[in-house]
């Protein structure tokens, strides 16, 4: 097999797996005779390790991820991919640009970690190629990353909170308890998580006004240009596929990080994006609900730059937080 592994720490969070694991694994899900000719990790995204893999008798290869062991997950991050796989059979508007699941496996019989194996998209990954393109055409990119979004938050859930659960009854009760799970990841690295714990609190008090959100709606978690892929040859850029939705939950739309990754940069092609998803509501309530969605987002990124050992970014999350307090009164 030519079998290619990243190099990392032994103390970074991801970890990859061996040769013979990967053998074991596509032999559990293909036969227990194939032949595996080769694996090699790709290393763009930063939580779940990931291998392109060709495996005899099977025309393209596959990809398969392979999840963080379970003692390493954060609460707020617990089971990310058995949560993504939950979601596959409420994406049907979105199947087309969606890989195939070939396998999924929570047994832990072959490695002590959750996998899937699924379908390699078309396409070439987005950051690799959107820059090859005139900025001029970079509107057209972002029109269809807002229909993709618009379709997904189209459709309506059972109840608040993450797909594969638990759920709650209201949107408020679901915010309070990702800040609570966010706050404890925060206090569990020896972080200080007062201002969540306060904004957690914030929403408590007015409860009234989240839960004018009544019906719950598709979050895709973690959409935007890092999880898509572009064709390879179109004149403009092209949206073929998107993958790694495992951070879906049900919610209030304007909850979503690709509405914050939308609008973080006004006056740029990333206005586009309103053109096909639509306009956002302006009413003050709508104005509380987004400065409270805000802080969650910076609570996971304050995680995230832990993770990557990046202190003087999560330094910045403090800052960043104290802003949106202040924004609140």
């Amino acid at each position: 097999m030519e079998f290619q592994s990243i190099e990392r720490a032994p103390e970074a969070f991801q970890q990859p797996i061996a040769e013979e694991d990967i053998t074991a694994i596509c032999r559990r899900v293909f036969g227990a005779h194939v032949q595996v000719s080769s694996a090699v990790e790709l290393g763009a995204g930063m939580y779940n390790n990931t291998y392109r893999v060709q495996v005899s008798g099977q025309e393209q290869p596959v990809v398969l991820r392979v999840a963080p062991p379970a003692a390493k997950q954060f609460r707020s991050e617990r089971e990310l991919m058995r949560n993504e796989y939950a979601t596959v059979p409420w994406l049907t508007s979105i199947a087309s640009l969606m890989p195939q699941v070939v396998a999924a496996d929570w047994s832990h019989e072959v490695i002590d970690r959750d996998y899937l194996v699924q379908t390699l998209l078309d396409g070439v990954p987005a950051p690799d190629h959107l820059g090859s393109y005139p900025r001029t055409t970079w509107p057209h990119f972002f029109r269809q990353l807002g229909e993709i979004a618009r379709q997904v938050h189209a459709i309506r859930g059972p109840r608040f909170g993450p797909v594969a659960g638990p759920g709650y009854a209201t949107w408020a009760q679901a915010l309070q308890a990702s800040f609570a799970d966010i706050a404890a990841d925060v206090d569990s690295v020896g972080l200080d998580a007062a201002d969540l714990r306060t904004i957690a609190a914030l929403v408590g008090e007015r409860s009234v006004v989240f839960d004018e959100v009544r019906v719950p709606r598709m979050l895709a978690g973690d959409l935007w240009t890092v999880n898509v892929m572009l064709d390879a040859h179109a004149a403009e850029p092209t949206i073929t596929g998107v993958f790694d939705l495992d951070r879906t939950w049900w919610g209030d739309p304007a909850a979503d990080w690709t509405m914050h990754m939308a609008l973080a940069k006004p006056g740029t092609e990333r206005d586009a994006f309103w053109d096909s998803y639509g306009p956002l509501e302006r009413s003050a309530e709508a104005s509380l609900r987004a400065f409270v969605y805000q802080a969650r987002h910076i609570g996971a990124i304050r995680l995230e730059r832990h993770r990557l050992g990046n202190a003087e970014g999560v330094a910045g999350t403090y800052d960043d937080m104290a802003r949106v307090q202040a924004s609140l009164g």
